[in-house]
C-alpha cells in the first residue's frame, strides 16, 4: 500500500470550479428536475473525459438536494442513446447524463 502526502492526492483532486471554467453545465437545471420529480434515487452518467468531476458534482448536488442519493455511472458513457443497461432493478428515479455538448441547438 502506497501513503500519499497530501500534495500527491490534492494535485489529481478536480473541482466544481475546475470544471465550471471549461464547460457549462447546467446545474440548476438538473436541481429542479430532480426536486419536480421528487426523486430519491438519482443515476449521474459522465462521459470519460469528465469522469474525473463526478464526486465533485454529486457533493454539490447533495448539498442541493436533500435527502436524494446518488450513483456514479462507471460504464462507458458515448452520448445520450448510450443509456445504462442492467440496472432496472435499482429503482432510479432519474438519469442524469452530464455531456460535453448538448443536444440542443442554440439559436
Amino acid at each position: 500500500m502506497k501513503i500519499f502526502k497530501d500534495w500527491d492526492i490534492w494535485k489529481f483532486m478536480k473541482t466544481l470550479s475546475d470544471l465550471e471554467k471549461i464547460y457549462e453545465i447546467d446545474f440548476e437545471k438538473i436541481i429542479r428536475e430532480i426536486k419536480k420529480k421528487k426523486c430519491k434515487l438519482v443515476l449521474l452518467q459522465f462521459p470519460d473525459g469528465l469522469k474525473q468531476y463526478a464526486t465533485c458534482v454529486v457533493d454539490f448536488l447533495e448539498e442541493k438536494c436533500r435527502g436524494v442519493e446518488f450513483l456514479i455511472w462507471l460504464g462507458d458513457c458515448f452520448g445520450a442513446c448510450d443509456t445504462p443497461t442492467g440496472i432496472e432493478g435499482l429503482k432510479i428515479d432519474l438519469v442524469v447524463q452530464v455531456g460535453h455538448n448538448s443536444l440542443q441547438p442554440k439559436i
